[in-house]
């Protein structure tokens, strides 16, 4: 146990870093903003392009390990919606954003580094599979249902152009997709392309994840504790026990697949899933809550899942 905690640990101590930066006023909120617009408009999805662009896709991209992870993705979208209606009696547009904290899982500033420190640079491969439909996946299923539930537009054009403009202003979604064309069409980087992208990604998870604990200050834990907890046992517990029912009973998952698809699976709500909430003012105190309360209980719930693994 102590092994993985020595896993585990070093990636929350720069998340705890930020976040007692910031409570200490040694690093101030125009700052954290700052540093979380670089990194997630610019650093990691240079990151994301360099793994996109490099991945052999017909190797990468198995069935089987998606339908492993996104079935957990549903199944806990499907469970967060139901529960927040008939369990907690929510209206429709909070039970959605609730359903969407249990869907949208960090996979990038938790899942990679975790992964990364347990397994290794090599260990990566199967997660940015998943990383790459993940944004595109959780936003359509979340905004089309959301969209539907709230009656703003009944036409099917329109509602394709609300989830479309919703993605592709996303910078990850830009990052992924302008791998995509790299990779597809053999286009060679001039070298000082390359290095100066490979000086990006350097920089991109440690940054991330000492921004990353400075918004979660922002998100102070203010009620609603059994919805919070509600959504903390899907996202922490069923959506990667669905990944390893899945992967290891049903579609055979080769054991870094397995690893990949359960590590990326039991991450904490992402910051999206907060934004996603405040887009629509529906759940964003379950949201917020959730996020930071699920970030910290990751460091014991992701040491459990890594010591079931193989």
């Amino acid at each position: 146990m102590t092994a993985l905690l020595d896993v585990v640990l070093p990636v929350f101590l720069v998340l705890g870093a930020g976040y007692l930066a910031v409570w200490r006023g040694l690093f101030s909120d125009s700052g954290v903003d700052g540093l979380m617009v670089f990194t997630q408009k610019f650093a990691i999805p240079c990151l994301l392009f360099r793994a996109i662009s490099t991945l052999d896709l017909g190797h990468s991209f198995d069935w089987r390990l998606l339908l492993a992870y996104y079935t957990g993705s549903a199944t806990c979208f499907v469970l967060g919606i139901l529960g927040a209606r008939k369990l907690f009696g929510r209206a429709w547009p909070d039970s959605i954003a609730i359903g969407f904290v249990a869907l949208f899982a960090n996979s990038v500033l938790l899942g990679l580094p975790i992964m990364e420190r347990a397994y290794g640079a090599d260990a990566l491969v199967p997660n940015y599979a998943i990383i790459s439909i993940h944004a595109a996946f959780c936003y359509l299923l979340g905004i089309t249902t959301m969209e539907i539930v709230i009656a703003q537009t009944r036409q099917p054009m329109r509602l394709v152009s609300i989830v479309g403009r919703a993605m592709f202003r996303n910078s990850l979604m830009i990052g992924i997709a302008l791998g995509f064309v790299v990779n597809l069409t053999g286009l060679a980087l001039p070298g000082v392309v390359s290095e100066a992208i490979d000086l990006m990604i350097r920089a991109a998870l440690p940054a991330a994840l000492f921004g990353l604990g400075g918004v979660l200050y922002r998100y102070r834990p203010e009620g609603d504790a059994k919805e919070i907890a509600y959504v903390c046992v899907l996202s922490l517990m069923v959506h990667p026990a669905i990944a390893y029912g899945m992967g290891h009973y049903v579609t055979g998952l080769q054991e870094g697949q397995l690893r990949a698809a359960v590590v990326t699976g039991a991450m904490a709500p992402g910051v999206n899933a907060y934004l996603f909430a405040n887009m629509y003012g529906a759940a964003r105190r379950v949201a917020a809550s959730s996020v930071l309360i699920g970030t910290a209980l990751t460091v014991l719930t992701a040491s459990g899942w890594l010591l079931i693994l193989p």
